[in-house]
């Protein structure tokens, strides 16, 4: 068995005050330190079966980390092993993280979660007036701003800076009227945290450190991805190709970074989760209001019933709230599909949590790992084979996109139509949500130039006449998407439809006059 220094060094550590949303219940005398070997049984078995390279995990209970603990390899095919403090990418579990450090700045008083953007950070602005005069923090937090929720992932892709992507949502069409319904938006979100730190004369990174990882101890945390790759003990991302797990791209979210970027560790979350359970103390101090924390796991927008467990499923400011058969569960998951999944599970009333970090997409072992983690403790086996169905939910994410690209575009057609002269396609394209796209002659084909500077580079493969492909997904290598050029009466190409960057409409550009 592996024990965290807080159980080793049991006498240096302080009681948790529970929160009052949820006052803590006692557990069968021994439930979970019984339950813990059995834990590490399952967690070693996954990564011996190849469902993932490598993980970590971390359980606390009653304010003590009592297990840390890593497993398999940081990267396919080397030996250098996960441990407590290898550091991984854990996408979207960052929300519910950088809510907690937006809850730090709510109990300062310099921001509230009502606070409305028009008043601390007027130059962002919706599509429609109104919702830009009474948007607020926790419209963001809840994803309720009636922003789509792909809007400013593609910009991200492209490589645009932050400033730019959230300047551009202005030019989104809405997806829903406004507080009408949940759309889960990383950008929305974003925003509502950079205008909660600039509230208080700070940016979003330095928040972080200076409201929640300094004071928690959180060393190997971080908001920028330079950060990470400084360390020489990090997670690599993988994704499976031909049967295998492969390292095949890198992700770099700092542009979304409250919504996606941190990186950290099993045991520096261990530390944060000890805080969300104890509602705001942090061994014996008082260090966030506790209305600013039970704000966070207040229900606001309904997601439905849980495809898996069958839980109430609501969302909260920055964090899922359910509720199963066993009571109230926070958390979150993260994933990048070019290779991280990660998850926290809260039992608020047990003073319980796990948080589950992985270097690898799709799977769901995380989540079968929690799931798994409190059968044991409150039956004493598990009860159900939980990894199937979370692995089913996860494949299907992209699965059924990859498998109609390939139907649709893996097979040339029989007799095609012969494309036009370079000449006609050569230009640059241009709209204002995308920026410029140039297609240049290089060798003896096309390249398509994207995101600022043209930094992003794509070969284009004829397909049919006026339809190319070109492959932007570096961990999908066999996911080809089309680029479709319209003629104009000049034998030229007047516009450009890229169909990846297309789902909110705005994937077409129009060529510019040289």
């Amino acid at each position: 068995m592996r024990f965290a220094r807080d159980l080793l060094l049991s006498g240096l550590v302080s009681l948790a005050v529970f929160p009052s949303a949820a006052s803590a219940q006692d557990l069968a005398d021994g439930a979970v330190e019984a339950a813990l070997p059995k834990l590490e049984a399952y967690a070693e078995g996954l990564v011996e079966n190849g469902e993932v390279p490598g993980m970590a995990v971390a359980v606390v209970h009653k304010d003590r980390i009592v297990y840390l603990w890593g497993f398999g390899v940081r990267e396919e095919g080397k030996d250098a092993p996960v441990d407590p403090d290898t550091v991984f990418q854990v996408a979207s579990l960052s929300k519910a993280v950088s809510a907690t450090v937006v809850a730090a700045l709510v109990s300062e008083g310099r921001v509230s979660w009502d606070s409305r953007i028009a008043d601390i950070d007027p130059e962002f602005q919706l599509s429609e007036a109104y919702p830009s005069a009474q948007l607020t923090v926790t419209d963001l937090f809840s994803h309720r701003s009636g922003l789509p929720g792909d809007a400013g992932n593609e910009l991200e892709g492209l490589g645009y800076p932050r400033d730019e992507v959230l300047r551009r949502l202005r030019l989104v069409a809405p997806a829903s009227s406004f507080r009408s319904a949940y759309s889960y938006s990383n950008f929305g979100l974003t925003e509502g945290a950079v205008a909660a730190a600039r509230a208080a004369d700070l940016g979003w990174e330095a928040a972080g450190e200076r409201k929640l990882f300094g004071p928690l101890g959180m060393t190997a945390t971080s908001y920028r991805h330079d950060d990470f790759v400084a360390h020489e003990n990090r997670a690599t991302l993988h994704v499976r190709q031909n049967g295998k797990w492969q390292a095949l791209s890198v992700r770099e979210p700092d542009a979304q970074a409250p919504a996606g970027g941190i990186s950290s560790t099993a045991g520096d979350l261990a530390e944060w989760m000890r805080l969300v359970l104890s509602g705001g103390d942090f061994d014996g101090d008082r260090l966030i209001d506790e209305a600013a924390m039970d704000a966070m796991h207040v229900p606001l927008m309904t997601r439905g019933t849980h495809p898996v467990n069958g839980s109430s499923s609501f969302y909260g400011r920055g964090w899922n709230v359910e509720y199963g058969r066993r009571g109230i569960v926070w958390g979150h998951a993260g994933a990048f599909s070019n290779g991280a999944r990660s998850v926290a599970s809260l039992m608020p009333e047990y003073d319980l949590g796990i948080v589950v970090l992985a270097n690898a997409f799709p799977t769901g072992a995380p989540e079968a790992v929690a799931a798994t983690f409190y059968d044991l403790v409150f039956d004493g086996a598990p009860q159900s084979d939980w990894l199937a169905p979370w692995n089913a939910l996860y494949a299907s994410m992209f699965g059924p996109e990859v498998e109609a690209a390939k139907e649709t575009y893996g097979t040339p057609p029989a007799d095609p139509s012969p494309a036009l002269a370079a000449a006609a396609y050569v230009g640059t394209y241009a709209n204002d949500y995308l920026g410029d796209a140039v297609v240049a002659e290089e060798g003896e084909g096309l390249v398509l130039k994207l995101g600022p500077d043209g930094a992003k580079q794509f070969p284009l493969v004829h397909f049919d006449r006026d339809l190319f492909l070109y492959k932007p997904l570096d961990e999908m290598p066999d996911f080809p998407v089309a680029a479709v050029f319209r003629i104009g009466p000049d034998g030229k190409a007047q516009t450009l439809t890229l169909e990846d960057l297309d789902d909110l409409g705005m994937g077409t550009l129009d060529r510019k006059a040289p």
